[in-house]
């Protein structure tokens, strides 16, 4: 009987061959534990699939321990990759795109953004974590833990794109009343569609469609007794209204003197190229990130419009233009040709952030009015690019990046002295500060304070103002608010029902009438790599034409 059970039995070595060289990640258990941790946090763009390739591949039965060590070591730079990847940094190719770029910034600045990236109590957490994995690894299999998650991410993955295991709730949507039919914003799914990758690129693709349809008309001429004026857009880089509530400047009188101001205009981009173009572009809808770079219907450009109206146009910049081609994408894309106005004897407040002079905008904006003074009472369109608040500007003959908040008061205190130049001057005028994009001061779970690769909604909600001087009849009272979600076609609409002048010698001023169904514009942001979306009042993300993902809160 005994010999018959022998017999029947099979021995170690019928098993087959890989199945006797099982082994656990060992310290890669560790590295999957770091990713889930920040993963809860929402500081990373987590791939599922991609992560449990690695695992499975670090799995694998193999025979030899020497094979299985080196097999770990070749793994290595494929998990730092995978680590990068899964991470919400620029990808390769925004940085190769970029590279012209950074090598044109300041060795102290890159310093400065370099330092950035150090974050020390990131640091101590994941030396605890590692401490308590050895402690723990005595008596837990982390292998079986964390392979099991990784299937259990997978699944949630097949079933929507968004892993939402994010410890977030999210805010009650809102019903936004259009003013009129203009002001019917891109359709948007009903509050019960599900937000799945397929119906998020519905909704995308929806937007873009309606958008190619809006168009402000501008009248073929202007009738006789219109009234001259000069308009003058001011273009602010690097300010939103999260920059103003973190350096504690929302409440500047400057914000009080505009008639107008937009709370929830956006800018579309968070890259001043691209934000340039979509303002010169504004008299059309909103256009994907890649047709700002074609070329457009002729009567897309604000500027264009306002010249064949019998404006001439104006350029003035605090700085050349040089850097990442700026003033070449106005005259190309923009098709902005009116020459730069001399800079000659302008004396320098500013270091920019690539080594070269930012001027003095007092002195700026004093020049453009004497120059509009001395031509006497003409239409003319201007348009202004001032770049005091960007990111690493510092004082001359200092490394350090001067604080935001000490340049942000100088340059709201000069347009504020500017306002009332303009305001003793007697000339007719009409003002639109509207900034490029945000500074990005305090920074997310996405990215660090100063970089501006995603345009969250932080970045792209400026703060828009319009201000009517010359008027008989004086805006009395608070500025008006538009609180509807605006762009660049709401502003070329005002513009428009404006452009005649007769606004300026009316004894009264119906400032409601006059802002009543102002298109709206839904929430999109664009930069090469990454667009964000506002769907059913929560904001989502996509990368590198992945997959989306609820923008981290």
């Amino acid at each position: 009987m005994t010999q018959n059970i022998n017999h029947g039995a099979r021995s170690p070595s019928s098993l087959p061959l890989l199945g006797q060289h099982w082994r656990g990640l060992g310290g890669w258990n560790y590295y999957f534990l770091l990713k889930f941790g920040l993963l809860w946090y929402g500081y990373l763009n987590f791939h599922p699939l991609a992560n449990l390739v690695l695992a499975a591949f670090l799995l694998l039965p193999i025979p030899g321990s020497r094979l299985h060590r080196l097999r770990h070591w070749l793994a290595v730079p494929f998990g730092l990759g995978l680590f990068y990847h899964d991470t919400w940094l620029p990808g390769v190719d925004s940085l190769l795109s970029q590279g012209d770029q950074l090598a044109g910034l300041s060795a102290a600045y890159l310093l400065e953004l370099v330092l950035r990236f150090i974050n020390l109590q990131m640091l101590g957490t994941a030396f605890v974590l590692w401490v308590a994995y050895l402690f723990l690894a005595q008596w837990l299999r982390f292998t079986v833990l964390v392979v099991a998650a990784l299937g259990w991410l997978n699944v949630l993955n097949v079933s929507g794109p968004a892993v939402n295991l994010l410890p977030m709730t999210a805010p009650p949507l809102a019903e936004r009343q259009p003013d009129g039919p203009a002001a019917v914003p891109a359709r948007v799914p009903s509050v019960e569609t599900p937000a799945t990758n397929q119906n998020l690129n519905a909704a995308l693709d929806a937007f873009y469609q309606q958008e190619r349809q809006r168009r402000t008309e501008f009248p073929s001429s202007l009738p006789a007794d219109a009234v001259p004026f000069d308009l003058l857009v001011i273009n602010v880089c690097s300010l939103s209204w999260s920059d103003l509530e973190a350096v504690e400047l929302a409440s500047h009188p400057l914000w009080q003197r505009f008639d107008i101001r937009f709370q929830d205009f956006n800018s579309a981009t968070s890259y001043s190229g691209p934000a340039g173009i979509r303002l010169l572009r504004a008299s059309c809808g909103q256009s994907p990130q890649q047709e700002l770079y074609q070329p457009a219907d002729p009567r897309c450009y604000l500027f264009d419009n306002l010249a064949q109206l019998g404006f001439s146009t104006r350029l003035g910049m605090d700085h050349s233009g040089d850097f990442g081609g700026y003033l070449a994408e106005l005259r190309r894309h923009g098709n902005l040709q009116a020459p730069l106005m001399s800079q000659q004897g302008m004396s320098r407040s500013l270091v920019s952030f690539d080594g070269e002079p930012v001027l003095n905008d007092a002195q700026l904006f004093s020049r453009w009015l004497s120059q509009q003074q001395g031509a006497g009472d003409t239409r003319s369109a201007t348009f202004f690019n001032l770049i005091p608040l960007h990111d690493g500007n510092r004082l001359p003959g200092q490394n350090e990046t001067a604080p935001y908040r000490a340049r942000a008061r100088t340059l709201f205190d000069q347009l504020d002295a500017f306002f009332d130049q303009l305001a003793q001057s007697g000339r007719r005028l009409m003002v639109v500060v509207v900034p490029e994009h945000g500074a990005g001061l305090v920074g997310d779970k996405v990215q660090l304070s100063g970089l501006r690769d995603i345009p969250s909604p932080s970045m792209t909600r400026v703060p828009v103002g319009i201000k009517l001087f010359g008027t008989q009849a004086p805006h009395q009272g608070q500025v008006l608010e538009i609180k509807a979600p605006s762009s660049y076609l709401a502003l070329s609409e005002l513009i428009a029902r404006l452009v005649d002048g007769k606004v300026f010698g009316a004894s009264d001023i119906d400032w409601q009438a006059l802002v009543q169904g102002l298109p709206q514009t839904t929430a999109v942001s664009e930069n090469d790599n990454a667009v964000v979306m506002e769907f059913q009042g929560n904001s989502h993300i996509r990368l590198n034409e992945g997959d989306w993902v609820p923008y981290p809160r």
